[in-house]
């Protein structure tokens, strides 16, 4: 599909983006694709596919997941979410609904129809945070392993990616588990993220 999109502006291309409906017969609560995107950004966030919260205010990580991984990135909320700067691009656009463990995987048409096409048209990138199996998956050679295997892979992709656990409070046990993320992986996300802000 993404070979359908060249001859798309930028502002276009994600004008079809913010208006897809491709999946709206099967997500619980309508589309509402949730992504922020500028050709200047340097930093890009892979997450998974929104949460209910988000869905309702249409605001990227505005939840405790949110507040965690600024708190990982050392940045405030006007810096994250300033798209200059902070591209966010999840797997799934749109909040695909909860199963029994959790929320479901993001709708995989998101990425079959849009994702190559916006990724070309973000040329500044200079650090990609992949979040989660998905994420992992998608964006790293070896990335269908178990995050865990990933996330202790990091320095294998450094300092372009950065494989991380997802930081909801769900994955508090993991983070208890792997105290080594906090300490080795967290100051260095958070000095790479200050040199590519304070150059931009």
């Amino acid at each position: 599909m993404s070979d359908n999109l060249d001859h798309l502006s930028f502002s276009e291309l994600v004008a079809r983006v913010r208006a897809c409906t491709l999946c709206a017969e099967v997500l619980p609560e309508g589309p509402r694709p949730v992504v922020q995107l500028s050709e200047t950004a340097r930093i890009l966030v892979v997450g998974q596919a929104p949460g209910r919260k988000v869905h309702q205010t249409g605001l990227p990580f505005n939840d405790p997941s949110g507040d965690r991984l600024r708190g990982w990135m050392g940045i405030d909320r006007c810096t994250f979410y300033n798209e200059k700067e902070l591209a966010i691009l999840p797997m799934g656009f749109c909040y695909p609904g909860t199963g029994k463990s959790g929320d479901l995987p993001p709708r995989p048409e998101c990425a079959e129809t849009w994702r190559e096409a916006l990724l070309a048209r973000l040329p500044n990138i200079e650090l990609t945070l992949l979040i989660g199996q998905c994420a992992q998956a998608w964006h790293l050679p070896d990335g269908s392993k178990k995050v865990t295997a990933n996330v202790e892979q990091w320095r294998h992709y450094w300092p372009q990616q950065l494989p991380m656990p997802h930081p909801s409070p769900r994955n508090n046990l993991w983070l208890r588990r792997n105290p080594w993320f906090e300490k080795e992986v967290i100051p260095a996300l958070q000095g790479r993220v200050r040199g590519l802000l304070s150059t931009a």
